[in-house]
């Protein structure tokens, strides 16, 4: 099998600055070549587990993370976890998926008897937290290893920058054959995450308005959802003016960029939106989100900051004003209960996932798709190994 490994983080510095992504100068990661292309063994599943042959993997800022450092995990790492497949291999114990099943992977494998998976709350799994921040699989230690058996760490029980790939059973969803892979690609990361912020972690109802700040797939994917749920306002912000009129095809009623942000709340409003989505990853906009709901109003907070950020903000905002700051992990998404839901919306036409997509690529050009990805040039760009 093949794999894009990453065997050493690299700072992604300044974006806009010659060198860096988005900047004048040559690009960053397509020179640096971070992500190596490497043949591996091909390991076989153990009890539990499954073997998926890879139709398409799809780049997301989750990876990008891993690569730039501002997610640390153990390396060297097979990346990527957001991708469709074939079931090729069953093993032993796994009776309700079969051979040739379509499937969408997911980053967090529920056990299933943790505190959390008892709650309901299977994207909070302990032993999935754990196993993913180790680079193993929910039921046994890693199994990648290069030629002369050097172990290479899974990325969040997945990692599908690869042509195959073994995983835990509880890190699929089997779904019927007429979705598109094109499509059911984006399901397992971005789709669950940005549908969930709005249906499961905010609630938001009928009438309800809400603001998106961030326009990459989770945040278009959040104003898909605020569309579907009835809002009567969804107001997208995003830097880019390039991504504007995307989230208007997605269902946003506004767009603008940050500076035009509290003009278009306070004209939509008065006095600030019941719900805002921050799919930024920065607490200084995480901060900016609460001066946006109204009294009684809350923030949900998907995106990823640095492990360092720390956020400051009026304590008086929560007491005082009943404001919320909720955060939400792959939406707090029940996968084997969301995803047939949302791909039953996408089916009747409410849900227009396809708009996320931008290209295919093939994986020898990933490293081309970082720099496509920090500089905000593509939405969701899949890769065929």
């Amino acid at each position: 099998m093949i794999a894009a490994i990453l065997h050493s983080a690299m700072p992604a510095g300044q974006p806009g600055q010659p060198g860096q992504p988005g900047g004048t100068g040559p690009t960053r990661y397509a020179d640096a070549k971070p992500l190596v292309i490497e043949e591996l063994e091909r390991p076989e599943p153990r009890a539990g587990e499954l073997g998926v042959s890879i139709t398409y993997s799809s780049l997301c800022h989750s990876d990008l993370s891993v690569v730039d450092g501002s997610r640390v995990r153990p390396l060297p790492m097979a990346l990527g976890h957001e991708a469709v497949g074939r079931v090729v291999t069953v093993g032993e114990g796994v009776n309700d998926v079969k051979e040739g099943d379509h499937v969408v992977l997911v980053f967090v494998p529920s056990c299933g008897s943790c505190r959390a998976c008892a709650a309901g709350r299977p994207a909070l799994c302990h032993r999935a937290a754990e196993t993913n921040g180790s680079g193993d699989l929910l039921h046994g230690e890693a199994l990648l290893k290069t030629a002369e058996g050097k172990r290479i760490n899974h990325h969040l029980g997945v990692s599908a920058f690869a042509d195959y790939a073994v995983v835990a059973r509880e890190s699929v969803v089997v779904i019927n054959d007429d979705v598109p892979d094109t499509v059911a690609a984006m399901f397992g990361c971005a789709v669950l995450t940005g549908m969930g912020a709005v249906l499961n972690t905010a609630a938001v109802q009928a009438g309800q308005s809400v603001a998106v700040f961030g326009l990459g797939a989770v945040g278009l994917s959040a104003v898909m959802a605020a569309s579907l749920a009835g809002a009567s306002d969804i107001i997208a912000i995003d830097p880019n003016p390039g991504k504007h009129q995307l989230a208007l095809d997605c269902g946003a009623t506004a767009v603008g960029t940050p500076d035009d942000a509290g003009e278009l709340i306070a004209e939509a409003t008065g006095d600030g939106v019941d719900v805002v989505v921050e799919a930024v990853g920065s607490a200084k906009v995480i901060a900016s989100c609460l001066e946006h709901v109204t009294r009684g109003g809350a923030v949900v907070s998907v995106g990823l900051p640095h492990p360092s950020a720390e956020l400051t903000v009026p304590a008086l905002q929560f007491a005082g004003a009943g404001k919320r700051l909720l955060g939400s992990y792959m939406g707090d998404a029940v996968p084997e209960r969301d995803i047939p839901r949302y791909l039953e919306h996408w089916r009747a036409g409410k849900l227009p996932v396809e708009l996320l997509y931008t290209d295919t690529k093939p994986l020898r050009e990933i490293n081309e798709g970082l720099d496509a990805l920090a500089a905000g040039q593509v939405v969701r760009r899949l890769f065929q190994a």
